[in-house]
């Protein structure tokens, strides 16, 4: 050897390279290259400051790369889009608009002010999130004096009185516009509208089954607290489902016309049947039953009922056909039963088996009940030879284990 050494220059490595050309990166990522936390990047995403495109491979959102340079373009980046995603819960946005924390519950309660978010915290109460910016331009509006300074008008003070809370109505109504923002097929749009309703409700106002099944495929996921099932779950459940019979009325409604235009847009796909005909006739032989009188294949001299693969694999084969008012053929050895004298054409007798020696039958033995049908009743558990050793495993040692002996045979 010359005791030379070779050096190579460094390059990138083939994952970054690859990661660079990705089209479309996970939430996480773009989070991360836009400098924001993960709840304040949902955020962004629902008030569509950052658009999202459904994953080729079923994953889930991503993000498109040309996305996240025209954010990080944007003017001021990245303090404006933080201050435009921050979120302030009651006591610090009581302080923002320099009221009490009382007024500040109030004003929520009649849907002056617009939740974005919630959570619950580990008493499983709800706990409501707001824009720091809806708050400020709350404030800022001169119009809006009268209601942070002085004594509250009446009719507000009686629609207090009476229990009225709109702060989950208004959530709703803010995270149904987001859904709608991200969808981009016509059913898409129409399983947006439908997660706000109950399953009674979609049941009603959409008859058809395939398309209820349909609109199950996109319908969106609720919004994780805790695990299924869980106390938390069910709060979490409920504050999606719409309350209220003038709500729910108008989802109602906006699902019909939703599902209306994805009908005319594309309808659902549905079943074919086997041996389908144009006709009714043909539809009810497809399904096996028997056509009309009158219908092809109804008199026996017409074209035979049209079955499914599935049904025609596990259908018994049939009893050989016999001359009407001829005594049916029994090959040798045959389990048929006999017809019985005196009896009507195709009445079949006693069951009855070749005993295995030959001569008599044989009971519990498969008969036939009816053209190409078998019975097979239980037999019963043959007894022990004489004088031979059973085993039970009932409660008594494994004889495979260390720790047990083999049961003894005598």
């Amino acid at each position: 050897m010359s005791g030379k050494s070779v050096t190579h220059e460094a390059t990138p490595t083939a994952g970054r390279v690859a990661g660079d050309r990705e089209p479309s990166v996970a939430p996480s990522r773009a989070a991360r290259e836009l400098g924001l936390k993960r709840a304040e990047f949902d955020i962004a995403v629902r008030l569509g400051r950052v658009r999202t495109v459904p994953d080729d491979g079923g994953g889930g959102r991503r993000v498109p790369r040309a996305e996240i340079e025209r954010v990080r373009a944007g003017e001021g980046f990245p303090g404006t889009l933080r201050a435009a995603v921050r979120t302030v819960g009651t006591t610090e946005g009581a302080a923002l608009m320099d009221v009490t924390k009382a007024r500040f519950t109030r004003l929520a309660r009649l849907g002056l002010l617009v939740p974005a978010k919630f959570y619950l915290n580990r008493y499983r109460a709800v706990v409501w999130l707001y824009l720091a910016d809806d708050l400020r331009r709350f404030a800022a509006e001169e119009r809006n004096t009268p209601l942070l300074k002085g004594r509250m008008p009446e009719g507000l003070r009686d629609q207090l009185t009476e229990g009225l809370d709109l702060r989950a109505r208004n959530w709703r109504g803010r995270h149904l516009e987001s859904l709608l923002r991200e969808a981009h097929d016509p059913w898409a749009r129409a399983a947006a509208v439908a997660s706000m309703l109950t399953a009674d409700d979609v049941a009603q106002t959409v008859r058809d089954p395939y398309e209820r099944s349909h609109l199950g495929r996109f319908r969106p996921a609720v919004p994780s607290h805790g695990s299924p099932g869980s106390p938390a779950a069910e709060i979490a459940e409920r504050l999606v489902t719409a309350t209220g019979p003038d709500e729910t009325g108008r989802l109602r409604a906006e699902l019909a016309r939703a599902v209306e235009t994805a009908r005319e847009h594309r309808p659902v796909p549905r079943p074919v049947l086997w041996g389908r005909s144009s006709s009714a006739e043909g539809a009810r032989t497809s399904l096996g039953q028997s056509p009309g009188p009158g219908a092809p294949g109804g008199d026996g001299h017409g074209s035979p009922t049209v079955t499914t693969p599935a049904e025609a694999g596990h259908r018994p084969p049939a009893a050989p056909w016999t001359a009407p008012g001829a005594s049916p053929v029994h090959a040798p050895g045959s389990r048929c039963r006999p017809p019985v004298p005196g009896g009507p054409p195709g009445t079949a007798g006693p069951a009855a088996s070749p005993a295995p020696g030959g001569g008599g039958t044989r009971p519990g033995a498969a008969t036939a009940t009816g053209r190409g049908t078998r019975t097979f009743p239980r037999s019963a558990r043959p007894a022990p030879a004489r004088g031979s050793v059973t085993y039970r495993a009932l409660n008594s040692p494994s004889w495979t284990t260390e720790t047990s002996r083999r049961p003894s045979t005598s």
